[in-house]
């Protein structure tokens, strides 16, 4: 399990900061170096979500679809200072609650 939350964590951060230099270059007119770099991180981000072990492709996205939320509350909270407020952590829960029942689920 450490190693799946592992993985989709390094995706997260691959994805939120690739997307975030590419939000620089093109909202806040910095570098284009700071575009490609994030570029480069969002196909890293395509490659790191393949070494999951889950069977399904769909499995493994929606899961990591609620682990995006919650990086990217915090990664607003902690590199653009914008403080979370009651929704954004009541939301995030929300989310980890749905990804534990699609990685815990009972299964056959």
């Amino acid at each position: 399990m450490l190693i799946t939350i592992g993985i989709f964590l390094m995706a997260g951060l691959a994805e939120i900061g690739g997307g975030y230099l590419i939000w620089q270059w093109l909202r806040e007119g910095k570098s284009i170096y700071l575009g490609l770099i994030g570029g480069f991180g969002l196909v890293l981000y395509g490659i790191i979500a393949t070494f999951q072990t889950f069977p399904t492709f769909g499995r493994v996205y929606a899961a990591y679809g609620g682990v995006f939320i919650v990086l990217s509350v915090l990664w607003g909270w902690g590199i653009d200072k914008k403080t979370p407020d009651a929704y954004d952590w009541i939301g995030a829960v929300i989310c980890l609650v749905g990804v534990s029942v699609i990685i815990w689920a009972p299964r056959h």
